[in-house]
């Protein structure tokens, strides 16, 4: 049964979801993020079919996460690009990696990826911060709250929710 998709779904996450299409489109992201532009770039690092690689080619150009670029006439050929949108949606591709990384998920001995200030070199790590103290946080110290955007579904869930086990 083909799930109905996320439309009329109030939640970012949903939102996110959506744009970035499914596992191909986030791999499509994080190979932009490194520096590939090109079709046999994604082919060559995803081993995604040709059709599939399309399709999110499309989708992501459609949800304003990348642009379509020619770099070459004769034959035609383009490159992609993250948009100012791709940019901000693709922050959580650090924050992904390093989950995995403190998880062991990615299969490898170590890290596969590092993340360092461009600037500095030293190396960057996500977090949560309180905006008023500056006072790093952990997940266990997170409450989630209704927002100013919530529906009943949302108050719904929270509702629902609020005896949820702790991480």
């Amino acid at each position: 049964m083909r799930s109905k998709g996320f439309d009329g779904m109030i939640c970012s996450i949903a939102g996110v979801m959506a744009a970035i299409g499914d596992r191909w489109g986030l791999l499509i992201l994080r190979d932009l993020v490194l520096g590939l532009s090109r079709y046999e770039h994604f082919r060559h690092s995803t081993g995604v079919t040709h059709a599939t690689l399309s399709d999110r080619l499309k989708h992501l150009e459609a949800n304003e996460l990348i642009e379509r670029r020619r770099y070459q006439t004769n034959p035609e050929r383009f490159e992609y690009l993250l948009t100012k949108k791709g940019w901000q949606i693709s922050a959580v591709l650090p924050v992904l990696a390093q989950i995995g990384d403190r998880a062991n998920v990615s299969g490898a001995s170590a890290p596969p990826l590092k993340f360092v200030n461009r600037k500095t070199d030293a190396d960057v790590a996500w977090g949560f911060f309180d905006t008023k103290t500056g006072e790093q946080l952990g997940v266990k110290d997170l409450a989630i709250k209704e927002g100013p955007g919530a529906d009943e579904m949302v108050r719904w869930r929270l509702s629902h929710g609020a005896h949820r086990h702790e991480p």
